[in-house]
């Protein structure tokens, strides 16, 4: 019997990995006889294969969705108004109702413990609608901001999905697929897998470049039922024979937009080709470019799709955004004035655009006795991984980044963006300063704005206005065309406060 008995006729008795019961033995996954089924997918097409593209792969479970008494009687109006309550759109056929607290999903008393154990209180927007969409095993597209809570919308139902699989048997790579753009991003993912999984004896493990390959390939050999990955690294460990994906059931596509800016693409397509056909799979993303709904409509089949907010790019209401008309060469001594205003032992994230101009401010920063750090690409993983340490344990309380943390990077109390480098689009900018005012918390984001980034200012209008954020009338004017107005004092000292007298951090 698997994890999950079909023929009890209760979705709700998930096998419990805890025990000795369930599958042993060889995976009958690449061998045997197949079914019919009325949610297939064609490699590279949005339409149901033909059946001979299924025959010899092994029947799974995917549909796990059970309506609770009490969202069974939530009436269309009751869901239409809990839906506008909390900015949630959905398309697609057969919508399921969302739900407004954890046991109304069905999840089991196992993973309902360690959602109480870490906190929560009630479901995100994103996780009330993703998690009945997900467990009805079709297809899903979820667009929120970061923050939102998109990594437990798909992996507590990928917990559900493997607990209802055969076990592993030896040779077989893992059911659960998730890609990841950056190493930062695949770590932080493996850790929530790691916590809530535990209990359920599933065994992870994250596979990204920068570090030697000898720990991953002995985790894959082992046999791991989820794999976070970075497209690279997965595919080279694939070409090395030491995983296969024939066992993926369930792939999720984390930050898909991310993924595509980065160049990602053709890899994503080669290993979405490596899986079976009729897998499930999540796109989650904060934007929704027409590059990844192309991908989308190439890769899913009868999508869901969720939107939490407006589909218009925005950024979180919970940040005070502030913006200042500078010249380049100004830019050093308004952050160091900067600096001494908010500095309070507060984490504060620094974005430049250059791994050069991270490693030289930070330089410079260090120089003049501030505890700055820096993390980008350049870094050995160890690195990188020290530097996060040091700077979520606030031992280095200022940290230097380009955009390889806008995303991924989860650091609690960043309670300062500053944007010393516009980035190159307002997407990257909504990410980076999305880096504080996390999980209901405030924050406050700096930008030095040049004459340089004149093309963005039009757009940088509208998102501060959205977020009912002042404007400056040097930005207003930008946008109109004008040449800017550069501003010859402290800039973001006028504000109504004093200096801060000193570094009080020590």
């Amino acid at each position: 019997m698997s994890r999950y008995d079909s023929r009890s006729g209760d979705p709700t008795s998930y096998r419990d990995r805890r025990s000795g019961s369930g599958f042993g033995g060889a995976s009958s996954y690449g061998g045997g006889s197949t079914r019919p089924s009325s949610e297939r997918r064609e490699h590279g097409r949005g339409d149901s294969p033909a059946k001979s593209d299924l025959d010899g792969l092994t029947p799974f479970e995917k549909n796990f969705h059970v309506e609770s008494p009490s969202v069974a009687a939530m009436s269309e109006r009751d869901v239409e108004e809990y839906r506008l309550r909390r900015e949630i759109t959905v398309e697609g056929r057969d919508v399921p109702k969302p739900v407004k607290s954890f046991h109304d999903v069905g999840f089991p008393d196992y993973v309902l413990q360690e959602i109480s154990k870490a906190g929560f209180t009630e479901p995100t927007p994103i996780q009330a609608q993703g998690w009945p969409m997900a467990l009805k095993g079709r297809d899903l597209i979820g667009i929120a901001e970061t923050g939102s809570g998109k990594t437990l919308a798909y992996l507590l139902p990928a917990i559900i999905h493997v607990n209802a699989q055969p076990f592993l048997a030896p040779g077989d790579g893992p059911i659960v697929l998730v890609l990841a753009p950056t190493r930062e991003l695949a770590v932080q993912i493996q850790q929530e897998a790691a916590k809530f999984g535990a209990s359920s004896r599933i065994k992870n493990t994250c596979i990204y470049g920068g570090v030697p390959k000898g720990p991953q390939v002995r985790d894959l050999q082992k046999g791991v039922e989820i794999v976070i990955a970075t497209p690279g690294r997965l595919i080279d460990m694939m070409e090395s024979h030491h995983t296969n994906l024939r066992r993926v059931t369930y792939l999720v596509l984390d930050e898909a937009d991310r993924m595509l800016d980065m160049g990602f693409e053709p890899q994503i397509r080669k290993i979405v080709s490596q899986i079976r056909p009729d897998r499930q799979t999540l796109y989650w993303s904060a934007t929704w470019p027409k590059e990844v709904e192309q991908l989308a409509r190439q890769s899913l089949y009868n999508p869901y799709k969720v939107i939490i907010g407006s589909p218009d790019l925005k950024a979180n209401h919970a940040i005070r955004q502030h913006v200042d008309i500078v010249s380049e060469n100004q830019k050093y001594n308004k952050l160091v004035k900067l600096l001494e205003d908010i500095m309070d032992g507060s984490r504060i994230l620094i974005f430049m655009d250059t791994k050069k101009g991270c490693d030289q401010i930070t330089r410079q920063l260090r120089m003049d006795g501030w505890p700055a750090l820096s993390i980008h690409g350049d870094k050995s993983q160890a690195e990188r991984d020290w530097v996060l340490s040091e700077f979520k344990a606030g031992k280095s309380p200022i940290m230097t980044a380009t955009d390889v943390a806008a995303r991924g990077l989860d650091v609690k109390d960043v309670k300062y963006v500053i944007n010393y480098d516009f980035p190159g689009s307002l997407e990257d900018y909504v990410h980076r300063i999305g880096r504080t005012g996390r999980a209901g918390a405030k924050g406050t984001a700096y930008t030095f704005f040049t004459a340089g980034n004149a093309r963005f200012a039009k757009e940088l209008v509208t998102i501060l206005e959205e977020a009912g954020q002042k404007v400056s009338p040097e930005l207003t004017a930008m946008a109109r065309g004008a040449p800017p107005l550069l501003s010859g004092h402290g800039g973001f000292r006028d504000r109504g406060r004093g200096y801060s007298g000193g570094r009080s951090w020590n």
